[in-house]
Parts: structure tokens; C-alpha cells; sequence
């Protein structure tokens, strides 16, 4: 156990607080943030989720196969009431089945979501989803 006061960057870390929880995609949530209600928007919010779903493959906190699917089923219902360009939608239903089937096909399936929402994505966002990408490709 580590006893030091300094946690790995340096900073003054008390042995008693908690450890800080990072967002796996900052810039994605901040691009989706960042843009008006509509097409773009809602584009952004919905590779979001479909992202977020996709973190759930990657230890250490990896979600079982019954877990996935409920997560999937929910997912489904959601993109199903969004307004999506059928390019995207497909697309994200693609990641959604991938996340059930495993970490590989996710993988193949956010890079196509990539592409498609390219029009819509900065290019931190764009950064985030290959590094997401190759952190799946690198499960399998």
C-alpha cells in the first residue's frame, strides 16, 4: 500500500481521501455539450452513448454478457426515438449488437461510426473514438 501524501503526478493526495474517477470521454461530452439542439447534437449525444456502451467491454471493469445485453436492449430503445441520418443509425445499432458480441466487432463497428459522424465530430472527439477503437482491438 502506498503511504505517500504525493499521488503520480505530484499533486498533494491525503492517504484517507478518494481516489478522482476520470470520464472516459471528455471531448465527446464536451463536443455534444457544445452544440445546438438538432441533427449535429443529437449525432453527437447518441455516438456518446454508443461509445460509453463500448467502454463497458475494457477491464478492469468489464460488464458480464447478461449485463451487456440489458445494457444493449436499453440502448436500442433509446436511439430508436432519436432523429439520425440512416447511415449513423445503422451504424450505432451495429456498435450496440457489437457490444454483446464482443470487443472485436465493437471495435469494427465504432470505427464505421467514426467515419459516418465524421462531418459532426471534432477532431478530439474523432481522437477519443480511435483511441477507444484500439484500446477494443487490443482486448480481444
Amino acid at each position: 500500500m502506498n503511504t505517500s501524501p504525493l499521488s503520480s503526478d505530484g499533486s498533494l493526495h491525503p492517504p484517507y481521501a478518494l481516489q478522482t474517477v476520470g470520464f472516459p470521454l471528455p471531448a465527446l461530452a464536451a463536443l455534444a455539450g457544445r452544440l445546438p439542439l438538432g441533427d449535429g447534437r443529437e449525432v453527437a449525444l447518441a455516438t456518446l452513448c454508443a461509445a460509453r456502451l463500448a467502454t463497458g467491454l475494457l477491464p478492469p471493469d468489464s460488464f458480464g454478457l447478461e449485463d451487456r445485453q440489458l445494457r444493449a436492449d436499453a440502448t436500442r430503445v433509446w436511439l430508436a426515438a432519436l432523429t439520425l441520418p440512416a447511415v449513423i443509425r445503422d451504424s450505432l445499432m451495429r456498435v450496440v449488437e457489437g457490444t454483446v458480441a464482443g470487443p472485436m466487432q465493437t471495435a469494427g463497428a465504432l470505427r464505421v461510426v467514426a467515419t459516418a459522424a465524421d462531418s459532426v465530430l471534432d477532431a478530439a472527439s474523432s481522437l477519443e473514438l480511435e483511441r477507444l477503437v484500439r484500446r477494443l482491438a487490443a482486448v480481444s
